[in-house]
């Protein structure tokens, strides 16, 4: 299975898919326990949201494969996102509620991570840059938004439950002060619950190509998987008319962040 999907827009947005995946080789399989099978940290339905709030407009970058194989959203060297907070790694130890995945004796080693960076974490990250400067040389600019879910309750990560939208910008540094606002503006008006850079103010991919000046911004959307799902425990069911509703705040904010882009395009 190739490790990336692309499907091309013709918007100045770019919507990154690092977790959606649950593709797993045989071998690597073989390694997991039995909670580690269970792939309880993908970001369920996360595509299937996005596709249908905005069908066929903006470019998608997705990985196929499963989070517990390689983070696609963790910096290569290995490097903590959160030093100091609890989070999971570039190849996870353990789930986000601190349960082992990997059977006795079978966690990744070096040359493990080093092949997975090569097969699955860098082709990846070929195919989004390669589509950020495409849209770029189209737009004379480009906006990375980094798709993202989660359950809204996890003690182990995060106090209390998580609101519905959580916008990340690194404080912003990620992406013009234009492109925040409009996004933070329509998740307030949404009647929804929303955060600007809390417990998540955006993942390795947001900072490593948000870099407004050179006219690529990022932006990252964690949504609490309560806001769109039936239930936050297996199976994940989708909630078809909760995702409708929430995708038509999506499709929203994305129409926003387009127009916004392309003034600023202009300007420039």
């Amino acid at each position: 299975m190739d490790p990336v999907i692309v499907a091309k827009g013709d918007s100045p947005v770019v919507l990154g898919l690092p977790h959606t995946g649950t593709y797993v080789p045989e071998e690597i399989a073989a390694d997991l326990n039995e909670e580690g099978l269970r792939l309880r940290d993908t970001d369920w339905h996360v595509d299937r949201l996005y596709s249908e709030s905005a069908p066929g407009l903006h470019t998608t970058v997705a990985a196929t494969f499963h989070r517990y194989v390689i983070d696609a959203n963790r910096d290569p060297s290995g490097q903590s996102l959160y030093p100091g907070q609890t989070t999971t790694g570039l190849i996870p130890r353990t789930t986000f509620d601190n349960l082992p995945i990997w059977k006795d004796g079978r966690e990744p080693d070096e040359r493990a991570t080093a092949a997975r960076l090569a097969a699955f974490h860098a082709p990846y990250h070929a195919a989004l840059r390669a589509e950020l400067d495409r849209v770029k040389a189209r737009h004379g600019i480009a906006v990375l938004f980094d798709c993202h879910s989660i359950r809204s309750v996890i003690p182990w990560l995060f106090e209390g439950t998580l609101p519905d939208f959580n916008i990340g910008t690194d404080n912003g540094t990620t992406c013009a002060a234009e492109i925040e606002r409009v996004t933070a503006e329509i998740c307030a008006a949404s009647g929804r619950t929303s955060v600007l850079n809390g417990r998540f103010r955006g993942g390795w991919t947001t900072r490593h190509y948000g870099r407004p000046g050179d006219g690529i911004h990022a932006i990252q959307m964690e949504l609490a998987q309560s806001s769109y799902l039936a239930t936050e425990a297996p199976p994940f069911a989708y909630d078809e008319a909760k995702a409708a509703d929430l995708g038509r705040t999506l499709d929203t904010i994305l129409t926003a962040i387009s127009d916004e882009a392309l003034r600023l395009a202009a300007q420039r």
